[in-house]
């Protein structure tokens, strides 16, 4: 009855505390951590602040350990397996360093060739007397002469930014940025040394960029790069596969695993700066070699037939074939990664396999097919942090050029930049490549690293090929083999001697395996809490429910409890009624007894506040009059009258 009428003179809603002091005194009290009920029940201030410092120091390690604890969780522990057993051969792409066959491809560089002798005679004195090289009977020099004006090589006279022009023998004033292309060193020598050229904006001609070179070689190269993929990209796909080297040209012998192989089991791809390019054991059929016994015996053995004297003079300076060793769902970036085979040597690459996989997020940043990358795959090949790349500054090509640059594929609805239809795409294309390298086109941010992946760890030795005393009878052999389709006698410059092998049979597995799991750091933070506040996972959820629910719940209804008689007064206030006595509000929060589930009793009941504005209560004088005896009818009945008479 006590608790009833408790209940509805001075009802209890949301936490029983009335302020937020007195629920920090009520959990102290009642929690099951040692630490803090000490804080309230000790005696004595040095002895409470003793406790309150012991109890923070407490609180921080547990949130230091808990936090070390959350980073271990995503931490990996790397894990390497080795196995012994028959190993898959790996795809083996080779490459002529030189793309084309310069007899044939003269008559679409004629000008080009021109243009770049006479740089050579202007600044080098450098001769070869008339040339005798034939002109295009396309319409590339209709143009092409036209273009070579426009941008021609330039010497750079001195520091007051004038050039003197190759084509016209003028100086001409430089305007816009200057370059330094191939150095970051700034250039100490000679003023009148520094070779190159000047790109500007075909729609703006204030818009320009000189691009100088400490070395005139490499600015001549350039120069002609620059052209030269200008007239490659308009000669058609066919015609450029037939004017590079053919299978039977590059390809003199062909062992594999002890036994013969021939072309049939290379196949053909065109890259755009290297022409035809061939793989062995590719799997475009279906059957990938494999090989069971280590050693340069067991592996693939081919002699090259290099040609040098058949090298486009201007395009490369170097003679001899790239390969790249690769997975066969791997695009082979030759011009990136490619490893340079020597003519008149044999060399031996001795292979490790390993295979290689991380843990994605939240581990690593890494993707596992790069289906989650938005940037389109231009190379119909497995996902590489380098096909992300490439195909990203495609894409800005096309975006902001208007066209596709030569030395990567075609985007769809995309053609190649040439300076017929696009005549501002080298300045475009300059201005992109800055800005690709110094990473403001995000393609670095976007990109991101393959999780799985397989590489194969190369060792290259080098030896003499042929030897002094078997070179004569080896080239008489190889040029009777070979004689009806060369039609001249082989010379050891034009030959490479390749052999591709595993060293041994050992797969290396690495892989990440995560090092903690959801159990463990479970455990660990149970242990961090019963070593330090001596707490389970009760005391926790305890925590939750006094600092978070019933502390807001208080902070709440205090502010519920302001705004009620904010508008209560301005109620009254517009009605110029004075307040009443009854309006002043009694509620349970206000009791100090309730601060906890326990029943009231007669001690608590005796505790409860006073109204407001009342007299202290005092003890009451006994009624004496309620010890009488009255009767609780009115008249008394007759036969109870008879029985009282007895």
């Amino acid at each position: 009855k006590i608790t009833a009428r408790l209940k509805r003179t001075l009802p209890v809603r949301g936490p029983q505390a009335p302020t937020l002091s007195e629920l920090m005194r009520w959990y102290c009290l009642n929690t099951n951590t040692h630490g803090c009920r000490r804080i309230v029940v000790s005696r004595g201030r040095l002895r409470r602040l003793l406790w309150i410092v012991l109890t923070l120091s407490a609180v921080g390690l547990i949130l230091w350990q808990c936090a070390e604890l959350l980073m271990n969780y995503y931490s990996a522990s790397v894990s390497v397996t080795v196995q012994f057993q028959k190993l898959p051969f790996p795809a083996v792409t080779i490459c002529n360093i030189n793309p084309y066959k310069y007899s044939a491809m003269k008559e679409y560089l004629s000008e080009l060739d021109k243009e770049t002798k006479k740089a050579l005679e202007t600044f080098y004195g450098f001769s070869e007397g008339k040339s005798k090289v034939r002109r295009s009977v396309d319409d590339w020099n209709s143009t092409g002469s036209d273009f070579f004006q426009q941008i021609p090589l330039l010497k750079v006279e001195d520091f007051s930014r004038t050039a003197t022009d190759l084509h016209s023998g003028q100086k001409r004033k430089i305007e816009g940025s200057v370059f330094h292309k191939d150095s970051s060193i700034v250039n100490s020598g000679d003023s009148n040394d520094i070779i190159g050229f000047q790109l500007c904006d075909a729609n703006n001609s204030s818009e320009c960029a000189l691009y100088t070179f400490s070395s005139g070689v490499n600015a001549i190269q350039e120069w002609y790069k620059l052209h030269y993929m200008n007239i490659m990209a308009q000669i058609p796909l066919e015609t450029k596969e037939k004017l590079s080297y053919s299978a039977e040209d590059l390809l003199l012998t062909c062992f594999f695993d002890g036994l013969s192989c021939d072309k049939r089991h290379f196949t053909r791809f065109h890259h755009p700066l290297h022409g035809n390019c061939y793989t062995f054991n590719s799997g475009e059929n279906g059957t990938i070699l494999s090989t069971s016994t280590g050693g340069s015996e067991y592996g693939l053995q081919v002699v090259l037939y290099i040609d040098e004297a058949d090298y486009n003079p201007f395009l490369v300076t170097s003679s001899g074939a790239k390969i790249m060793i690769h997975d066969q769902n791997e695009y082979p970036f030759i011009e990136d990664i490619g490893t340079e085979i020597e003519t008149a040597a044999a060399t031996s690459i001795g292979m490790h396999f390993t295979q290689s996989h991380k843990l994605s997020k939240p581990y690593s940043d890494c993707t596992e097919t790069g289906a989650d990358i938005p940037v389109e795959n231009l190379y119909n090949k497995s996902y590489s942090l380098q096909i992300c790349l490439h195909s990203c500054f495609q894409k800005a090509m096309v975006d902001s050029c208007g066209c596709a640059q030569y030395a990567q594929p075609l985007p769809a609805g995309a053609e190649y930049c040439n300076y017929k239809k696009n005549p501002n795409w080298m300045y475009c294309y300059y201005r992109l490549h800055e800005k690709f390298v110094k990473e403001q086109l995000g393609c670095q941010q976007i990109c991101k690293e393959a999780c799985s992946f397989k590489e194969w760890a190369l060792t290259t030795s080098i030896a003499q090929w042929p030897s002094i005393v078997s070179e004569d009878w080896m080239l008489r052999v190889l040029s009777w083999d070979k004689g009806q389709k060369l039609n001249k006698k082989l010379n050891k410059t034009d030959l490479a001697n390749l052999m591709v092998f595993y060293k041994d049979l050992n797969e290396r597995f690495i892989s990440e395996n995560p090092a903690n799991t959801l159990v463990i750091l479970l455990s660990n933070f149970g242990g961090q809490l019963g070593l330090w506040m001596s707490c389970s996972v009760v005391c926790v959820i305890e925590i939750v429910e006094v600092f978070f629910i019933d502390s807001l719940s208080i902070v709440l209804r205090r502010q519920w409890q302001r705004a009620k008689k904010w508008w209560s007064g301005r109620q009254r206030a517009g009605s110029g009624k004075a307040p009443r006595a009854s309006d002043v509000e009694r509620q349970g929060h206000d009791n100090p007894v309730c601060i906890d589930e326990d029943l009231p009793t007669f001690t608590t009941a005796l505790r409860l506040p006073l109204p407001r504005d009342s007299p202290l209560p005092r003890t009451p004088p006994p009624n004496y009059s309620t010890l009488r005896l009255e009767t609780a009818f009115t008249e008394q009945l007759p036969d109870t009258l008879e029985l009282g008479q007895h």
